[in-house]
């Protein structure tokens, strides 16, 4: 298992890494990026079905399915309040300077959701970094579009970069978080599961899945499998 210390980083710097990558991509045209973007997707699924599904179930806690339901259904609330940042959408020629607030709190949201069980899965952690990445490249385009000075770009990246980790800070210090772990990792799960199926619904839109994605797919499928 990852330390503590390196659980917490881990999601900080994929928000950085993603955040270098928009310097230098452009995510709505990038054909790397989109590949980056299906990968994650592909990752993230595997881990979520692989191994926190199966962990969820075995603690035989009742209404577990309620709970995933739930946690799908959050995440298709929280995308229509953050128009679909999640999962690789972009939204141009926005010029509002102030903050986006609702579109900040359903990004923290979800972060924090997703920061819940990673002291439990190095696997899911991995999954949740490669898929911090392209998030964190689209929100960067998205806040640089919107003409955003750079300190409130990089109050906005801090804040979404906090938010994985404070939820595994939470998870480790407040005790009433584990005792209903399963059911909080169930939601985690919900929302796992429809973003990693959106981002592969789109990856193959208008059905034009050409090798390279679809390589790419399997590899996301394989890693998640084999590391």
């Amino acid at each position: 298992m990852y330390s503590s210390f390196i659980i917490y980083l881990l999601p900080i710097l994929a928000v950085i890494i993603g955040f270098v990558i928009s310097k230098f991509l452009k995510p709505d045209s990038s054909s790397g990026f989109k590949l980056l973007l299906a990968f994650s997707g592909a990752y993230l699924l595997s881990v979520t079905v692989l191994d926190l599904i199966p962990e969820v179930y075995s603690s035989n806690q009742k209404d577990i399915g309620v709970f995933i339901l739930l946690g799908l259904l959050l995440q298709i609330i929280l995308e229509f309040l953050s128009k679909g940042v999640e999962h690789g959408h972009i939204h141009h020629h926005e010029t509002n300077r102030n903050l986006p607030w609702i579109i900040l709190i359903s990004l923290s949201i979800h972060s924090l959701l997703e920061g819940f069980p990673l002291n439990e899965d190095n696997h899911l952690l991995n999954g949740v970094v490669v898929h911090k990445i392209p998030v964190a490249a689209i929100l960067s385009i998205f806040l640089i579009q919107r003409k955003l000075s750079n300190m409130k770009i990089a109050l906005i990246l801090t804040v979404f970069a906090m938010m994985t980790p404070l939820g595994s800070w939470l998870k480790n210090n407040i005790s009433i978080m584990s005792e209903y772990s399963s059911y909080i990792n169930a939601v985690v799960i919900g929302i796992f599961l429809h973003i990693s199926t959106t981002i592969l619904f789109e990856a193959s839109k208008n059905h034009s899945f050409n090798a390279t994605k679809l390589g790419v797919i399997i590899l996301g499928i394989l890693l998640a499998y084999f590391i």
